[in-house]
């Protein structure tokens, strides 16, 4: 699969251990970079998330690295990234 299709989408991503939302930016080996970057402690209700952008528990990161082979599965994040803490 060629990752560099999601190169400059924003995404909601669900790894085996936890979940962040960030823009990817690169690729680096077997990472994708992203910009804006939170870990998603507490995500709520999932369709809300996903829907409205309504998320319980955020920590912005800034720039992160996420292993791709550990992503379980990805959702396209239309909402502005979180950049407060919650």
């Amino acid at each position: 699969m060629d990752n560099s299709q999601f190169i400059g989408q924003k995404l909601f991503i669900r790894t085996v251990t936890y979940h962040c939302t960030g823009e990817i930016v690169g690729i680096t080996g077997s990472f994708f970079e992203l910009k804006d970057a939170a870990w998603i402690a507490d995500s709520g209700r999932f369709s809300q998330a996903i829907r409205d952008g309504k998320l319980d528990e955020v920590e912005p990161v800034g720039k992160m690295y996420v292993h791709i082979p550990a992503i379980v599965d990805m959702f396209p994040w239309v909402h502005d990234l979180p950049k407060e803490q919650k």
